[in-house]
């Protein structure tokens, strides 16, 4: 279940009415994905190949399709990372710099654990969103954030577009971000 760190003031906010109703204060979405579903297999392997990838997405089809009617998203892939990845250094100081996009960028994680960093509002500034697997999250387009991987470096994710192409992030230079 996800758990919020507000870190301005380290307060923890934990249970996930409290995390959903945080977090629709911030207009971020959140869902819950019944992650009995996937096999152990799947979620604890972080070199998938393409055929398990495609399996990840069958099993989760329903929820992916209700998602992409809800929202607008026209395709949608899974993403694995892990100390495995080539350039995975790289790629992480890639990810860890803050930026925005003009659409909404979403996870349903499904593997390992991970953690958005998002600019709430005036009185809350940024935030900490601590994701493990079931946790669906959706940073609204134009919002500052951005996304990396816990200590352990290994995640699993679904990923939703609404442009063919994915995400182009526009970094944003904010002294606010500490």
């Amino acid at each position: 279940m996800a758990e919020i760190v507000i870190r301005n003031t380290n307060e923890r906010i934990t249970g996930e009415e409290n995390v959903r109703e945080f977090l629709n204060n911030q207009e971020v979405v959140y869902e819950h994905w019944n992650m009995e579903k996937l096999p152990a297999a799947l979620q604890e392997n972080f070199k998938l190949s393409d055929d398990d990838k495609k399996r990840i997405l069958d099993i989760f089809d329903v929820e992916i399709r209700d998602l992409a009617a809800r929202r607008g998203y026209k395709i949608w892939d899974v993403i694995t990372l892990s100390e495995s990845t080539p350039n995975i250094e790289d790629l992480l100081k890639k990810f860890e710099e803050v930026h925005t996009h003009s659409e909404d960028e979403i996870r349903a994680i499904v593997g390992g654990k991970g953690i958005f960093i998002i600019k709430g509002s005036d009185d809350v500034g940024y935030f900490n969103v601590e994701l493990e697997p079931g946790d669906v999250i959706s940073v609204p387009e134009n919002t500052p954030h951005f996304f990396t991987l816990m200590e352990n470096k290994q995640i699993i994710a679904v990923r939703l577009f609404i442009e063919e192409n994915g995400w182009v992030a526009t970094p944003v230079a904010d002294p606010q971000f500490q």
